[in-house]
């Protein structure tokens, strides 16, 4: 029965939570804005909690799984990434934990493309011109000027869901767009794509002809004004093609001097301290990031270097952080309503019980 089940949430998810409370749950939420320290998710497994509420911030691990054992049936994740899940240890010990994929995609790359746009522009030193007084003329070239976005060359890496969605808003600034997947190539959505394409320049929408293509890695940097960075965080020994630090002084090299670099992906995807010698040594024209190799970006992380602010923004993991995409109850609109419809699923047994067939549960493979 739902009135049986014991529910601790990590922090306030919104409405999506009356939900739960509507079919009986005991709930509880952590009430601080910050992330709960871990002994206290400790302390509440060991209480007998049936299911868990997390994001990122919270290390999920064997320790955690041990404190919940006979009672936890179920972690929730408030999120599309699981890096702070120890797969492996949910595994062992046969907890389902779920995520919330999808339906942060067309948000995280809405974000991404004006993340791409506010560096290229430079709408952050033009806005402190401003609010600092120091705009006393109006001239063509100086101060400074920015790059215009319309019909440059962007090379986007990872051609998921997210990648994907980059490219369908970067055709409609008449890019040329370089595809790199290193697991996968769509190229049924590439070809529509270019049949777009072609039809906007037929019939006048566009005055140049653009396209679109997958190349290898080393061509994609090399010919790209702009470098768009959708991958998963995959370690080595995980797999053939892992992606950690796949941005490194070599490869950072390898980008045109005046191509800048955006990352929605996932932090250590980037090597902080090659980019920021990359920066401060103009390898490259700029970057924008949402994501760090660790969160909150430390005080004394070299991104931080006054010599490189001009050329250097920087977002607090902000992507998906839209009231539609965050909050809704609904699960097919918002993080919330898929988070607690994964605890749902589990706990009330749906899908008769088969876990496989579950939509939101990440580990099917141990069940």
């Amino acid at each position: 029965m739902a009135d049986h089940f014991r529910v601790f949430a990590t922090c306030d998810i919104g409405e999506a939570l009356d939900i739960l409370r509507k079919r009986g749950y005991k709930l509880e939420v952590y009430p601080d804005p910050k992330a709960p320290p871990k002994a206290l998710i400790l302390e509440k497994l060991r209480t007998g909690i049936d299911g868990l509420i997390t994001t990122l911030r919270d290390q999920i691990d064997a320790e955690v799984f041990e404190a919940g054992k006979g009672t936890l049936k179920v972690v929730a994740q408030f999120a599309v990434g699981f890096d702070n899940i120890n797969r492996a240890d949910a595994n062992r010990y046969k907890i389902p934990f779920t995520n919330t994929a999808d339906v942060l995609t067309e948000a995280t790359a809405e974000f991404a493309f004006f993340m791409m746009g506010s560096l290229a522009r430079k709408l952050w030193p033009a806005e402190h011109l401003t609010r600092d007084n120091k705009w006393g003329f109006w001239h063509p070239y100086l101060p400074f000027l920015g790059d215009e976005v319309t019909g440059k060359t962007i090379a986007i890496i990872g051609t998921g869901r997210i990648g994907l969605a980059m490219i369908k808003k970067c055709a409609g600034f008449d890019m040329n767009i370089l595809c790199y997947d290193p697991a996968y190539q769509n190229h049924q959505y590439v070809s529509a794509i270019q049949e777009t394409m072609d039809l906007r320049h037929a019939r006048g929408i566009q005055k140049e002809k653009t396209w679109i293509k997958y190349v290898s890695l080393e061509e994609a940097l090399s010919q790209a004004d702009f470098v768009s960075v959708h991958v998963p965080l995959i370690r080595e020994g995980e797999s053939d093609t892992p992606t950690f630090h796949l941005f490194n002084e070599r490869t950072l090299r390898s980008m045109k001097p005046s191509a800048f670099l955006v990352n929605t992906s996932r932090g250590p995807v980037i090597d902080e301290a090659a980019l920021a010698m990359a920066l401060k040594e103009n390898w490259i024209g700029g970057a924008a990031l949402d994501v760090y190799e660790k969160e909150p970006l430390p005080a004394d992380s070299p991104l931080r270097d006054p010599a490189i602010t001009d050329r250097c923004r920087l977002f607090p993991h902000f992507a998906s952080a839209a009231k539609i995409t965050r909050l809704s109850p609904d699960p097919d609109k918002g993080m919330a309503g898929r988070c607690v419809q994964g605890l749902i699923d589990v706990l009330e047994v749906n899908y008769g019980g088969d876990i496989k067939k579950m939509p939101y549960v990440v580990n099917k493979e141990v069940f």
